[in-house]
């Protein structure tokens, strides 16, 4: 396993990291941007959040393909498509065309996490996956941890060649994925049957460990695409996984902004922005462990949840002052990150073999159009009424709250039908 962990999870952190730092740029670009395309708060909410809805639409679809082409060229093909995309980005004119490529750069990237994740389940026993997907998912507060100093520092080429700095954002960030994308056809195996760099003991220990975990049985069963649809374990872990993911989502586009609104520059900004997502990046992994270390999933999941529904509602009593709104911006997105490694290592022991590739692209293609499509929306709305960013939030709270509940309930419910199974063996 150590040889496996070494292997794959490095190179697809940094595969995942540039997934972030192309998706999340545009709340750095947006300080210069919007002002050059006129942008009202309202309209730039509906372009980021164009993304979240090409990226549902295309994301089932996407990881079926995976499931079928295999994880090498599928990732791969993923990667280089919407590295281009996002350097096409510097040349937007207007709102319209930003639409369109947010439009686009959603449905390129669409497949990606559930497919890494989908990946990873391939290789990685139940025992492992809390604290390896809470390292690999780590990606997302790193990717803004050292994104917000670099992508304000690129905004200082502004004037070269005749570019805007959000003009060489966009190309220098999107360009590095192209390539990282070529390498991937040749570096990642597919399975661990197909892994060469491993021994015949190895490969068959490891072939043979995933095999018997994948016989057993499972709430969600063998089911259609349309049953699973309207399953009551799938529909739950979408919303639960909503709330995560419109954490995650709002701020990476608002929070530059709303620090911003402090009266910093862009420097500054980028800097302080970073704050929250540091320290999010060491609890998420500490966390991982502990749920490993103990074997208890839904705890660890619904309390990162109570955390962040904690910190947006106290964040408007802070907004006022930087290092309150900053702590309260902290404490939100340590929930948000922490939640992920326990809470997709419950997500993939809950769903059988036949069902994993559709249910994990599902839960995540539901819980960024309600947590990125809609909130981003949302957000931007009550932004532009009331002038606050800070009560275009408060909803947030609301869904945190309400998710960490849903996952205490389902996992209690899941565990009785286990137990209930367990006398009828």
């Amino acid at each position: 396993m150590r040889r496996v962990i070494l292997r794959l999870v490095p190179f697809m952190m940094v595969c995942y990291f540039l997934a972030l730092l192309d998706r999340v740029n545009i709340g750095f670009a947006a300080l210069e941007m919007n002002k050059d395309l006129g942008l009202t708060p309202t309209m730039f909410g509906f372009a980021a959040s164009l993304f979240f809805v090409s990226y549902f639409l295309v994301e089932i679809p996407s990881n079926l393909a995976l499931q079928k082409v295999g994880a090498r060229r599928w990732i791969s093909r993923i990667m280089i498509t919407w590295g281009l995309v996002t350097a096409c980005m510097a040349f937007v004119v207007g709102p319209y065309s930003l639409y369109v490529l947010r439009f686009v750069l959603g449905a390129a990237e669409a497949g990606f996490f559930p497919g890494a994740i989908l990946f990873l389940t391939y290789w990685l026993p139940s025992q492992y996956r809390a604290r390896i997907l809470a390292t690999f998912i780590v990606s997302i507060p790193l990717a803004t941890f050292i994104g917000s100093p670099l992508s304000v520092s690129l905004l200082q080429l502004d004037g070269l060649l005749g570019l805007r700095g959000w003009q060489w954002l966009f190309i220098l960030e999107g360009m590095p994925t192209v390539i990282l994308g070529v390498v991937c056809f040749f570096f990642l195996t597919d399975r661990p049957s197909e892994a060469r760099w491993l021994t015949d003991a190895q490969r068959n220990w490891l072939t043979n460990r995933m095999a018997a975990e994948a016989a057993v049985k499972k709430p969600i069963g063998h089911i259609s695409l349309w049953q699973l649809l309207r399953n009551k374990y799938f529909l739950v872990m979408a919303l639960v996984c909503s709330g995560a993911s419109a954490t995650g989502s709002v701020l990476s586009v608002w929070q530059p902004q709303l620090l911003k609104s402090f009266g910093l520059t862009n420097m500054q900004t980028g800097f302080i922005n970073s704050i929250p997502y540091g320290i999010a990046t060491v609890v998420m992994i500490l966390w991982g462990q502990h749920s490993d270390r103990t074997g208890e999933r839904r705890w660890h999941t619904a309390i990162p949840l109570l955390l962040a529904g904690g910190g947006f509602a106290a964040l408007a009593a802070t907004n006022s002052a930087l290092i309150p709104t900053v702590m309260m911006l902290s404490c939100c997105l340590v929930g948000a990150y922490a939640f992920k490694g326990p809470f997709w290592s419950l997500s993939a022991g809950w769903l059988s073999a036949s069902t994993l590739a559709a249910g994990l692209a599902g839960i995540n293609a539901l819980s960024n159009l309600i947590g990125g499509g809609l909130m981003v929306n949302v957000v931007g709305y009550l932004k532009e009424s009331t002038g606050s960013y800070v009560i275009g939030m408060i909803p947030l709270a609301v869904l945190c709250v309400a998710a960490a509940i849903s996952v205490v309930i389902l996992g209690r419910s899941a565990t009785r039908s286990a137990e209930a199974e367990a006398v009828k063996a």
